[in-house]
């Protein structure tokens, strides 16, 4: 059994206690890996490692930096069907999803972190009829990232190219359910040359090494993206010490289906993003609003469209709706189910577990789901689900379809689906979220701020908001 140490000053470094949590395959309900369960001392080494490797990457030019984080994604690049492969038995999802999406996009952030840099002011200079002001905009120190189990390395890799480029040294944490590519990822960083201690990568559990992290007294900066509960908890615990916060969490999104939109461009992409990564993505649609002159049409043509979608094996090429990622969530989603049912909801299609043939037949699959007739008000409507089940929810009017998608205690994105540009742009002003597509789902500018409202989220990452919450600005006043 494969033992997964942390990744502490440039080596691999068992834990502390030599404790240690199995690592389910998902798709076949079995232990393949043991991965490090740290506790606070370990935090503590990683730590000063990290304090002491602060000054040297600090100073480095942000080309050299920028080098740096280029070889990492060259090197990953170079292995990139070794990590996809990793990442669909760590988390379930289809390997082509991970070969195409996932990977990809890993290495796309930190090419466009080391290339946005470049344009960012690092300083800038103000000045009026008494003062000259420079701006300078230095590095914090030890951060802390905190990445879920979804989207591994996609969005570790999001948190970390930030914080480095920005000159900052980091402790970070994968979640203890898919860790297999963030503990990869430290041979991409001795074989790039990232200074030791420059990046540290402790395994273990929230409430043990994640309490840890954010505890510690030192550490300046928190970005964590989860669950609204533990976003919740990180802001509680820290708010004595006052550190700085990026919380992205969780969502309920809804899809805004009006009668004059591209009806077949909209079902495809409806179905995506309704049911990508097993509806595992905090982004997924999965409040499906329709204008009700449409509704029939659209539920008979997305239940037979949705129906023929390829559950399966993730190792196999045809498959396009793979394993669930652990088997807490697969009995969570069941009973969220349940629960549909017993609040008045009609299942119009699936609603069981599903069971494969072959090696996978001890795996967390669920059929994808989708329910009518359940009020917005209703707990299946206003919880975070996060798995394969959707609701379809008729509307009359403009202003209806607005209060129904508002009516909801998140706020992180929606799809409005409508050939009326100026109609889109009105009910995009009234919806609460912090992320809006327009006739399309999931197409990411990384310059853009990425984050939501209410109790999605608290800051915005990418772009310029990324390399600010990473950076301390000072002011230095001369008088003329």
């Amino acid at each position: 059994m494969e033992q997964l140490y942390n990744f502490i000053n440039g080596e691999y470094i068992p834990p502390s206690l030599n404790q240690y949590i199995d690592v389910f395959e998902p798709a076949i309900g079995k232990v393949y890996a043991q991965v490090a369960d740290s506790n606070s001392d370990d935090v503590e080494n990683a730590f000063r490692f990290a304090e002491n490797a602060f000054s040297g990457w600090s100073e480095l030019t942000v080309k050299e930096r920028a080098d740096i984080l280029n070889r990492i994604a060259d090197g990953i690049e170079s292995r990139l069907d070794e990590f996809a492969y990793y990442e669909s038995k760590d988390t379930g999802k289809p390997i082509t999803q991970a070969r195409t999406v996932d990977i990809p996009r890993a290495i796309a952030n930190l090419r466009f972190f080391s290339e946005y840099v470049y344009s960012f002011d690092f300083e800038s200079n103000l000045t009026d009829d008494i003062s000259k002001n420079k701006v300078v905009r230095s590095p914090l120190g030890v951060v802390g990232c905190i990445s879920p189990w979804n989207l591994p390395l996609y969005l570790f890799s999001w948190k970390i190219a930030p914080a480095l480029i920005a000159g900052n040294t980091v402790l970070a944490k994968p979640s203890e359910l898919t860790p297999y590519t963030a503990y990869k990822l430290g041979e991409i960083c001795q074989d790039s040359g990232l200074p030791s201690g420059v990046l540290n990568i402790i395994h273990g559990q929230g409430s043990i090494a994640g309490d840890a992290m954010i505890s510690h007294p030192k550490i300046k900066a928190v970005s964590f993206t989860g669950g609204t509960a533990t976003g919740k908890l990180i802001a509680e615990k820290t708010a004595s010490s006052f550190k700085k916060l990026s919380l992205e969490m969780g969502g309920k999104n809804p899809a805004i289906i009006f009668s004059d939109c591209n009806y077949d461009k909209m079902l495809e992409i409806v179905i995506r993003s309704s049911f990508s990564n097993q509806g595992q993505v905090c982004l997924c649609s999965s409040r499906i609003l329709i204008e009700k002159s449409i509704y029939d049409k659209f539920k008979k043509d997305f239940i037979s469209r949705v129906s023929g979608l390829i559950v399966g094996d993730p190792n196999d090429e045809e498959t396009q709706f793979g394993a669930i990622s652990s088997q807490a969530h697969y009995n969570k989603i069941l009973d969220y189910i349940i629960l549909g049912k017993q609040e008045g909801g009609e299942i119009l299609l699936g609603g069981n577990a599903v069971k494969i043939n072959g090696r996978c037949k001890d795996g967390y699959f669920i059929e994808p789901t989708i329910f009518q007739g359940l009020k917005n008000s209703c707990q299946t409507n206003q919880d975070e689900i996060f798995g394969p089940v959707v609701t379809l929810i008729p509307f009359d009017t403009e202003e209806d379809g607005i209060r129904i998608a508002n009516n909801i205690k998140y706020g992180l994105s929606a799809t409005i689906w409508t050939e009326d540009m100026v109609k889109a742009q009105r009910v995009a002003k009234g919806v609460d979220a912090g992320v809006i597509w327009v006739n399309c789902w999931l197409v990411r500018d990384l310059r853009t701020p990425f984050g939501g409202m209410k109790k999605s989220g608290l800051g915005r990452e990418g772009g310029d908001e990324a390399l600010r919450f990473f950076t301390e600005p000072k002011n230095i006043c001369t008088l003329i």
